[in-house]
């Protein structure tokens, strides 16, 4: 009888108004940047932004240069300036240290799903990622797949080389650790300089299931240093948690979990280690509806947001209904969104929109940029793809 108490008793909380209490929704303003095209033959896609806050602060978008066919079919990465709050941006240029290239083993590989972010112990700008191998130039190899970096003087804003980061060849649970990356992988920086970066890998090389983790890393300004990492997060059923991404609010942290067929959540106190993840949620106990694809956050105004993708938005002609950009106010304790706070950030518009980067400018915006991807049969299918920025303010 004992444990049927406790199980009426956690269903019959469930179904209270979990923010009654609490959380004061932050109404938000939003404004449409200047967005950066495409091109005939390719498209940007994976599109970041950091800000700079030198002596005369300016902005950098990272682009990978992707072809209008196939999957993954990721070539190299460009970039492009804004020096008036993304009023403008200058021609993309190639990074030279980013391409894709050719090793001597045959395989070409293309750095990826990068994130730029500014290092403010450092005063540089790291970007962390992933990268795709190709066998022949054609033939995707998961199994080769690396943490990626590379840092960029913001006095130059010249990239140095591509770097990989050292990882433990086993986890706390004793199996090898297989094909870490850190793709779409949003981060956070503690004030003593160390970078605590979500990453994902396999157990076993046969089995494409990802275990993910948050790693502890020293950075000095030029290498990037495992340190230790905390809970080891795995969901046994088809790819397992992926694409994790990490945010701090008011002294707790917050990760958000891809997996095939939902989206999950988890909080903790020191970056690393966290509590069994959920299911997301609307405050109201019904599932967000995102699915099979990224979720990422932004802190804005003392609120604490998602940014994300779900079903049920009129918008099944969509794969994996990737559009509309929907943003929500979290509730830090519950870990759930508050459902009146819900709006569209980026309207659908037959063109995808889940593969998308946030950028804390200040405790009072930030900016959201995503790269449409053009649907193969959609009614835009022959248009050339957009880089649509948004900034975000109270309201």
């Amino acid at each position: 009888m004992l444990q049927y108490y406790f199980i009426i008793t956690a269903l019959s909380v469930s179904l209270l108004p979990v923010t009654a209490q609490a959380v004061e929704p932050v109404p938000l303003k939003f404004e449409n940047l200047t967005s950066i095209d495409g091109t005939n033959q390719w498209d940007w896609w994976q599109a970041r932004t950091a800000y700079i806050p030198v002596q005369k602060p300016f902005w950098v978008t990272t682009m990978s240069e992707t072809g209008k066919t196939g999957t993954h079919n990721f070539h190299d990465i460009y970039q492009t300036f804004s020096e008036d709050g993304g009023q403008s941006w200058s021609q993309p240029e190639i990074i030279p240290t980013l391409r894709r290239h050719e090793q001597s083993d045959g395989y070409e590989v293309a750095p990826g799903d990068l994130w730029p972010k500014w290092h403010a112990e450092s005063k540089t700008v790291l970007i962390t990622g992933k990268t795709f191998n190709f066998k022949g130039g054609t033939k995707e190899n998961f199994t080769r797949e690396r943490v990626s970096y590379a840092v960029m003087d913001p006095q130059t804003r010249k990239w140095g080389p591509l770097k990989f980061l050292k990882t433990p060849e086993k986890d706390h649970a004793g199996f090898p650790i297989i094909a870490p990356n850190a793709g779409c992988n949003q981060r956070v920086d503690l004030p003593d300089g160390d970078v605590l970066l979500p990453v994902r890998y396999q157990r076993d090389a046969k089995k494409r299931n990802y275990t993910s983790v948050v790693m502890r890393c020293g950075f000095d300004g030029k290498t990037l240093t495992y340190k230790e990492h905390g809970s080891e997060l795995n969901l046994p059923k088809r790819r397992g948690f992926y694409e994790p991404s990490l945010e701090e609010f008011q002294g707790k942290f917050y990760l958000t979990l891809r997996t095939d067929r939902s989206a999950f959540v988890t909080s903790g106190s020191d970056g690393i280690h966290f509590d069994p993840p959920q299911e997301w949620k609307f405050d109201d106990g019904k599932l967000l509806g995102s699915h099979n694809t990224q979720q990422h956050w932004v802190t804005v105004g003392d609120g604490l947001f998602l940014i994300y993708t779900r079903r049920g938005a009129n918008n099944d002609h969509i794969i994996r209904n990737r559009a509309p950009l929907f943003i929500g106010q979290v509730d830090p304790e519950s870990l759930r969104v508050i459902r009146k706070t819900e709006r569209i950030l980026l309207p659908e518009n037959h063109a995808t929109l889940g593969n998308s980067g946030t950028c804390r400018i200040s405790d009072n915006q930030a900016w959201v940029t995503c790269g449409e991807g053009m649907l193969a049969h959609g009614k835009r299918k022959r248009d050339n793809n957009k880089v649509l920025i948004v900034k975000i303010t109270p309201e």
